[in-house]
């Protein structure tokens, strides 16, 4: 929310100084809920670990000990003792019929006043209109989302008129690199199939 705002203030024609007073909140040695320790969650847990911060996930697996250690993430087996206990939390998650609207107001009313959300999944994996109430009402601090539902959001959509949310539109993967990467892997795969080998990221059913 600072880096939004604060751009903003830096390149304002009407900023003739800065703040002394305007504070943020420390990644560093903060707790960090992952929902959703797949891949991609294991990652943002490696990157976290370079903040010193304290690491805890819910899974519907959970991971092995070594795994675990490798990061220092503490196993929750229940979401609501993830919720209650973390500073920010990520959903990494899969959107199915078990994870839609997965954050509601009953979810939403366990975190901590001083929590912020932050969703990379699937803009429906958060109910938006409980969402809407939490913020307005500051029952979490702040959100963070590059997904929503809809894509774009109507213009006149409440969360965009809230200045405790920042929405990006869906970049997480948006660099050269990992479309360049993504487009490698797509044809290592098609070129497995042709081949009758092994296809290196097929997806099997659960």
């Amino acid at each position: 929310m600072y880096l939004y705002s604060g751009c903003q203030i830096a390149v304002s024609p009407d900023t003739k100084y800065f703040a002394v007073d305007w504070l943020g909140v420390e990644v560093t040695r903060a707790t960090l809920g992952i929902i959703g320790m797949g891949n991609i969650g294991y990652k943002v847990a490696q990157r976290a670990r370079a903040f010193n911060m304290k690491i805890l996930y819910h899974n519907r697996n959970r991971r092995g000990k070594e795994e675990e250690e490798a990061v220092g993430a503490h196993y929750c087996e229940t979401m609501e003792d993830l919720l209650q206990q973390s500073d920010f939390v990520m959903l990494v998650v899969n959107l199915t019929p078990e994870t839609h609207k997965l954050i509601g107001k009953k979810e939403l009313g366990l975190m901590k006043p001083t929590a912020t959300l932050i969703n990379i999944s699937r803009g429906a994996v958060i109910d938006q209109d409980a969402l809407v109430e939490a913020l307005q009402n500051k029952v979490v601090r702040a959100a963070a989302l590059d997904v929503t539902y809809p894509e774009p959001l109507p213009r006149g959509h409440p969360l965009l008129k809230l200045n405790n949310i920042i929405i990006t539109p869906h970049i997480g993967t948006a660099t050269v690199q990992a479309l360049r990467m993504m487009a490698e892997e797509a044809i290592t795969n098609m070129l497995a199939v042709l081949n009758g080998q092994a296809i290196p990221s097929e997806v099997l059913p659960k």
